[in-house]
């Protein structure tokens, strides 16, 4: 595949959103600015309006203010194309389904009970991307945790888009995978022309990974670079005053 180098022109702004439910107020004042090439993760105890962010993002819940994506070379407006992977994907273990026919159901390209050799080399190549190449014609029930993530990342950004959504999409893999799924993030922002928002829980590789972090506690609580976040009492009042004590993997950061 084509490298592409991010261009650093496109950014997607977050403009005073709010969600509420009923007369809940789940998210107030957000602001944001995400640029293409980075990558931006959302920190933040449970309940503090995390995945409600992401549902806004996606369109699932009405929110107010704004969400822009900009091309400041020309500063027009254009639609946000979003490439999503979920926490978690309920797959039935026994579906005859292959990670092919999975691929074309989610694109839409051809109906799933035709195949071509042109496709079929099509999804090898995104498949192949994220190392996965060979799990083409295998039933997607038999995957592996670690294998079914780089299976949906795949499909994520096999259709080019300006966001990469992740909602904690690495829960219940092993270290190893961990480690393989970051260095992935590392490549995609390096090599192709999109933003990453990136939930999660994972402090210590948030820490040495991620470009931008913000805390979420119903509103922007704190934001900027790991080291400066992490040092905020904001921070510190979530986590713990020795959290950042406790991120081995930063040691030569």
């Amino acid at each position: 595949m084509k490298k592409i180098i991010p261009c650093g022109f496109h950014c997607i702004k977050f403009i005073n959103l709010g969600v509420t439910f009923g007369d809940q107020q789940v998210l107030d004042n957000i602001n944001l600015h995400v640029h293409c090439g980075q990558m931006t993760a959302i920190v933040g105890r449970n309940g503090a309006g995390k995945s409600t962010l992401v549902r806004a993002i996606l369109g699932e819940v009405p929110y107010t203010g704004e969400i822009q994506f900009k091309n400041k070379m020309n500063n027009n407006m254009p639609s946000l194309k979003i490439g999503y992977v979920p926490q978690t994907v309920n797959i039935d273990r026994t579906t005859p389904l292959s990670v092919y026919d999975l691929f074309q159901s989610f694109t839409g390209k051809l109906p799933i009970l035709l195949s071509s050799k042109k496709e079929h080399e099509h999804v090898r190549e995104a498949l192949a991307e994220f190392d996965v190449a060979e799990l083409i014609d295998q039933p997607v029930g038999t995957l592996s945790g670690g294998q079914l993530q780089r299976v949906l990342l795949a499909m994520a950004v096999h259709d080019t888009p300006n966001l990469l959504l992740l909602d904690e999409p690495v829960s219940g893999i092993d270290k190893n995978g961990m480690d393989a799924f970051y260095e992935k993030m590392k490549y995609l922002k390096e090599t192709h022309d999109l933003a990453i928002i990136l939930v999660s829980h994972d402090l210590d590789y948030v820490y040495k990974y991620a470009d931008n972090v913000i805390l979420i506690d119903k509103t922007v609580a704190a934001a900027g670079r790991p080291k400066l976040v992490y040092e905020t009492d904001a921070f510190k009042n979530v986590f713990g005053k020795g959290a950042t004590g406790e991120v081995e993997v930063n040691a030569n950061v």
